[in-house]
């Protein structure tokens, strides 16, 4: 069974800095893209960045030059590196693992219906 548990959440100032992690167990980690979503109260979930099993990267607009989405495959851990927080950002953040194989797909996937593995989230509050 997978599971996906992502850490490193917290309250940080506006243009502060954090780091998530999301750790796998079960499966092969290396073969599955990964990505990473956000939820604000009372808004839909959103679609952060997505790494591909070839590392290939892609960012929503709203985050794009701000955040870095990595991976380690050794370590079975996603990361994303979130700079210059805004109030904005802040949310419920989640990880997940994409349906199928990686090396199967052509496109990136940025919906949540291309995931069926998700993390419980772990929150970012950024204070302005």
């Amino acid at each position: 069974q997978v599971q996906l548990v992502e850490s490193g959440g917290g309250l940080v100032q506006a243009g502060g800095s954090l780091r998530l992690s999301c750790l796998a167990s079960g499966g092969t980690f290396r073969s599955y893209d990964m990505g990473w979503f956000r939820q604000a109260p009372g808004k839909e979930r959103e679609f952060v960045a997505t790494i591909s099993w070839a590392d290939n990267t892609y960012y929503s607009d709203s985050v794009k030059g701000r955040f870095t989405i990595s991976r380690d495959n050794a370590k079975n851990t996603v990361y994303l590196q979130m700079n210059s927080l805004k109030p904005e950002d802040t949310a419920v953040y989640s990880c997940a693992r994409r349906s199928g194989s990686g090396i199967l797909q052509s496109v990136m996937a940025v919906t949540t219906k291309e995931y069926n593995y998700w993390g419980q989230g772990t929150q970012v509050t950024v204070s302005s």
